[in-house]
């Protein structure tokens, strides 16, 4: 069972820990990138990986909301350190990649991968940072529908999932399933092994995959009252498209992080109002077990 919770935390800049025995919070790491959005944790090498989305533009005249903040300049990160906050690394400097989203990891094989908004992929690289690879790279439509967010991956089934939000609160998010290794002769650009599982979601925006029950657990930050909810639905046969969704939890200010702990029974959430979420998978509970006054969560991940 998780013994702690790593949080990213955008108003501070900051990797934050929840101790889950008796709740308090100190911080791990400061100043770790404008908007750290993705975190993973390797047990077995003691160390924590993290995107950030990178500095934003935008009109200091007009309001601080989602229709005036462009992340389009390509300034995102990927960077790396000990569990305990020391021998800080990069594994891809700024400017490598455009926004970095959700991070996965096959730590077996040494990979990350990673959605990319508003560089509209999803890519791959090694945890020492060689072999940047695009696996999935859409065509630019102008409406946001083609964004990457969230990803996982499924490496004894060769499957990579990912999320495509679409517009804000247009109803249009997507979640996608591929081969993590990609087709002979084929490109990110072209590949022809892309499966679209569910559509017309609000908004899904990170994913967490249990191998063990065969779910497909994810956030969406969409518009109620299918929004703003913690969702899981059996993962798909090949070829199939994915069931309706079961809600587990309602009412996030904006659900973005999960993790799951499939021994403790409980998947942790968090949000854009600061708030970290214990919701039991059998649906028996559902807590508020943090919470950041007037700051904003994004990734989360257990330490064991």
């Amino acid at each position: 069972m998780f013994q702690a919770l790593l949080v990213l935390n955008t108003a501070h800049s900051s990797i934050d820990r929840i101790d889950l025995s008796d709740g308090s919070v100190t911080t791990l790491v400061r100043e770790a990138g404008p908007v750290p959005d993705g975190i993973v944790y390797d047990r077995d090498a003691g160390r924590i990986y993290w995107t950030t989305m990178g500095t934003p533009d935008f009109d200091p005249a007009r309001p601080l909301d989602d229709d005036n903040v462009d992340f389009s300049a390509k300034n995102g990160s990927i960077e790396s350190v000990a569990l305990d906050g020391t021998d800080r690394r990069q594994v891809l400097p700024v400017g490598a990649l455009t926004t970095g989203k959700q991070l996965a990891a096959d730590f077996v094989a040494g990979q990350l991968y990673w959605s990319d908004r508003e560089g509209r992929r999803v890519s791959r690289v090694g945890v020492d940072g060689t072999g940047l690879t695009d696996l999935v790279i859409n065509p630019a439509t102008g409406d946001k529908a083609e964004e990457c967010v969230g990803s996982t991956v499924d490496p004894a089934a060769n499957a990579l999932y990912w999320t495509q939000k679409g517009p804000a609160k247009g109803g249009r998010g997507r979640i996608f399933r591929a081969n993590l290794v990609m087709p002979e002769g084929q490109t990110a650009a072209s590949r022809t092994d892309i499966e679209v599982l569910w559509d017309h979601l609000p908004e899904p925006i990170d994913l967490w995959l249990d191998t063990t029950d065969h779910y497909l657990y994810w956030t969406d930050r969409g518009a109620e009252p299918a929004g703003n909810t913690l969702n899981r639905a059996p993962i798909p046969a090949p070829g199939e498209p994915g069931g309706k969704p079961e809600i587990l939890a309602r009412g996030f200010a904006e659900a973005i992080g999960l993790a799951v702990d499939l021994e403790a029974g409980l998947a942790y959430v968090t949000d854009l109002g600061g708030s970290v979420r214990a919701v039991a998978l059998d649906g028996s509970s559902d807590s508020v077990i943090a919470k950041f006054e007037g700051q904003s969560l994004t990734g989360i991940v257990g330490v064991q």
